[in-house]
């Protein structure tokens, strides 16, 4: 079971240049420690849409959106790893389901208010309309996303990445990238350095 651990503002910096998608996955992570989950509140929620710039117009996460958002982020997870055929055990989300996963990222996604028009003075203008809160709607837009990302040509430069113990995806924007972050690709090298040093050892 994932624990709590910083904020999502203070952890800003984890993969600040990957698609939000994948910042959502990227909640779920691990240290040495074990598997981390930075959606434990409602507080952390607004603190990880306030950190990859959706605006809450001043409206915070209810316990049912708290729900929601990581319900989004295990489907997404889901998908993630079907598509990547990640064989990770500790990055198994916890939605198993591929058609569950689908649906549900569908019907958040769904959630995006529709536009509207109202007739005023005898002039067409976009009109008022009620829709959900700041909040679910920073969630639809994170779906529908995720709908282009994994369902478009993008998919295909979606990683999970094998670093020791790490749980993370990523984008492969260059060809000889082959980790999440610096931090990741460092930890293999001195675990691939290891081992050699180990090997001299016993042959010595």
């Amino acid at each position: 079971m994932p624990t709590s651990a910083a904020t999502p503002a203070e952890r800003a910096w984890v993969l600040p240049d990957e698609p939000l998608p994948v910042r959502l996955m990227s909640t779920i992570w691990a240290s040495p420690d074990g598997v981390h989950d930075d959606l434990s509140t409602t507080a952390a929620l607004d603190g990880w849409l306030d950190a990859v710039g959706m605006d809450r117009a001043g409206a915070h996460a209810t316990e049912h959106e708290l729900a929601k958002a990581r319900a989004l982020r295990d489907a997404v997870r889901r998908l993630a790893g079907y598509v990547t055929q990640d064989t990770r055990p500790a990055a198994v989300s916890a939605m198993t389901d591929v058609a569950a996963a689908l649906d549900l990222v569908n019907s958040t996604a769904a959630e995006l208010p529709a536009a509207r028009l109202a007739l005023r003075d005898g002039r067409l203008e976009p009109g008022a309309h009620r829709g959900p809160s700041p909040v679910t709607t920073g969630l639809a837009q994170v779906a529908e996303q995720a709908v282009e990302l994994l369902g478009g040509p993008e998919a295909a430069r979606l990683r999970a990445c094998y670093a020791p113990g790490c749980v993370l995806y990523f984008m492969k924007t260059h060809p000889r990238r082959e980790w999440c972050s610096v931090a990741c690709g460092n930890r293999v090298r001195a675990a691939r350095h290891y081992q050699r040093a180990r090997g001299h050892k016993n042959d010595a």
